[in-house]
């Protein structure tokens, strides 16, 4: 193994748990978690030639996996129309064990309401990405981060209420 390779892999192993949230967000299965996983480290080997150091990898890798998220999720959508409210998602609380995890799973179970990039402005803020981050992220403008961000919480949050997830 080289050290082009050894570097890369070194690197995923360390950030790995972005790409499994990613996963989580926007595939609802497990067999299509693994599959968007694998994905995304696919797409992300082949653009670390193009990683130059100019940013921190971890925002190199938000970006390509966010946009291999988004443009899986869209073929993912035309193969198959699902309900979005399947078992399998998950919320974040600062509860204890079981209800945490219960909350973790309301939470994701909402987000897959919420179209793909959404889903992605929720991801960057749940990372405790600024909204300069966000914005970098997802090529929009700083403004533009702000008020999707703050469009999408209020959605959210309207969702949980609506499917009666509130705590």
């Amino acid at each position: 193994m080289n050290t082009t390779e050894q570097s890369f892999l070194t690197l995923i192993n360390q950030h790995k748990a972005i790409i499994h949230k990613i996963s989580r967000m926007y595939m609802h299965g497990d067999e299509e978690r693994r599959d968007l996983f694998q994905e995304i480290v696919l797409q992300l080997w082949k653009a670390y030639p193009t990683f130059k150091g100019h940013s921190k990898f971890t925002t190199w890798m938000y970006r390509v996996a966010l946009n291999t998220a988004l443009v899986y999720f869209k073929k993912e959508i035309r193969k198959v129309d699902k309900s979005p409210l399947e078992d399998g998602i998950d919320l974040i609380d600062e509860s204890d064990g079981a209800d945490k995890e219960e909350r973790l799973a309301y939470l994701y179970k909402a987000v897959q309401e919420l179209n793909a990039v959404e889903k992605a402005l929720i991801f960057l803020f749940l990372e405790d990405q600024s909204h300069r981050e966000i914005a970098e992220n997802l090529g929009i403008s700083e403004v533009n981060a702000r008020v999707r961000l703050s469009r999408t919480k209020d959605k959210l949050q309207s969702i949980i209420k609506k499917n009666g997830y509130e705590f």
